[in-house]
C-alpha cells in the first residue's frame, strides 16, 4: 500500500518518465542499555524529536562550556548540527538489520567511529585552509607523496567512489560511515607526521594543501549522502 500511494503521488517518478522501482529495506531494533526496545519510563515508545531535542540540548551544554568565544547564534547552530549529526550517524554507521544502543554520551563523542569526529575532522581542516588564508578549493597543485601516511591518505581517497557505488547498491550507508571514519583517521595520522602549513619546502606544501583540501572535499560530501551537516567550527 505505501509503495502504490508513493506511485500515485508521483515520488517515484522520474524526471524522464521511468517510475523507480521501490525496495524495502529492513531495520532492527533501537535499544535502551537495559537491551531492551527503547522507551520512556512509563513504558511508551519514545518519540523521535524528543530524542532529537535532547541530542541538541545536550550538546549544546558541551559548545557553550568549550567555545565561549563564539555568540550563542553560532553555539546553537552548531549544537545543532552536532546533536542531529551525532543521532543520524548513530543510526546509519550500523547495519541497518542490526539492533543497537542508543546511548548520547557515545553519539556525541568526539573520539571514536561518531559523528561529531567526523565533523570535527572537516572543521580542524577548515581551520587549517583559514590559517593559510587560502579558499580549499584553490588547492590544486600537484601532489607529491614521500611520506608513507600520505601514500595511505591518498589511496583512501581513491576508493571513495567505490565506497559510495556500493553504500548504493547494496543500500548500506553503514559501508560509507566506515570508510569516513577510516578516511578522518588516515587524515589524522597525515597530520601528525606531516606538517602542512610549515612544510620545509613550498612544493611539499602546495601538495600537502591539496592532500588536505581532497580529504575535507570527500568528508563534507560524504556526510551530505548521511545527510549530515559539518560546522564551520567546533
Amino acid at each position: 500500500m505505501i509503495f502504490a500511494t508513493a506511485q500515485a503521488a508521483g515520488w517515484l517518478t522520474r524526471p524522464d518518465g521511468a517510475v523507480a522501482e521501490p525496495i524495502h529495506v529492513q531495520i532492527g531494533s533501537v535499544l535502551g542499555e537495559d537491551g531492551k526496545i527503547l522507551r520512556t519510563r512509563s513504558g511508551a515508545p519514545l518519540r523521535l524529536s524528543w530524542l532529537i531535542d535532547e541530542a541538541i540540548e545536550k550538546a549544546g551544554t558541551v559548545v557553550e562550556a568549550s567555545r565561549p568565544d563564539l555568540s550563542e547564534e553560532q553555539r546553537a547552530t552548531i549544537a545543532k548540527q552536532v546533536g542531529v549529526g551525532g543521532v543520524k550517524y548513530a543510526d546509519l554507521s550500523v547495519a541497518h538489520d542490526t539492533d543497537y544502543v542508543f546511548d548520547f554520551d557515545r553519539m556525541l563523542a568526539l573520539t571514536g567511529n561518531t559523528g561529531p569526529y567526523l565533523q570535527y575532522a572537516t572543521a580542524r581542516i577548515r581551520s587549517i585552509f583559514r590559517k593559510a588564508e587560502l579558499d580549499p578549493a584553490a588547492a590544486r597543485d600537484a601532489v607529491v607523496l614521500t611520506e608513507p601516511t600520505e601514500r595511505v591518505l591518498a589511496l583512501a581517497l581513491l576508493r571513495y567512489g567505490a565506497t559510495v557505488a556500493e553504500a548504493g547498491d547494496l543500500q548500506a550507508p553503514h559501508r560509507l560511515a566506515a570508510y569516513l571514519f577510516e578516511l578522518a583517521q588516515a587524515f589524522t595520522s597525515f597530520y601528525d607526521a606531516c606538517p602542512v602549513l610549515t612544510a620545509p619546502d613550498e612544493v611539499t606544501r602546495s601538495s600537502r594543501l591539496t592532500l588536505t583540501a581532497a580529504t575535507l572535499s570527500v568528508l563534507d560530501h560524504g556526510l551530505n549522502l548521511l545527510g549530515i551537516s559539518a560546522p564551520d567550527q567546533m
